[in-house]
């Protein structure tokens, strides 16, 4: 499993559809996602195990996939050896 944060964008003035979107059709899900609406911020972000991206996309109703972002995390451990991507060399 991958971890991925998914990071689902909406406008203000579908705000109300998208929730009431996530709760009719993926309800299992609203309570895993945190929202930025309050703050103007009309975006829902979760933190997703996954097998890959397209897996983390499902997460999200099909009516707002195409504003969705899905980005896989990665934890750096100091006591491993290099990291390849950014050319460090490990202890």
């Amino acid at each position: 499993m991958n971890r991925f944060i998914v990071i689902s964008s909406h406008t203000a003035e579908d705000c109300r559809m998208a929730v009431k979107h996530f709760r009719e059709h993926h309800a299992n899900f609203l309570t895993h996602f945190e929202w930025g609406c309050y703050d103007n911020d009309h975006t829902a972000y979760a933190f997703v195990d996954a097998e890959n991206h397209e897996e983390a996309k499902l997460t999200v109703p099909p009516l707002f996939r195409n504003k969705t972002r899905v980005i896989k995390l990665a934890n750096f451990d100091p006591k491993k050896p290099g990291d390849k991507l950014h050319k460090t060399e490990g202890h």
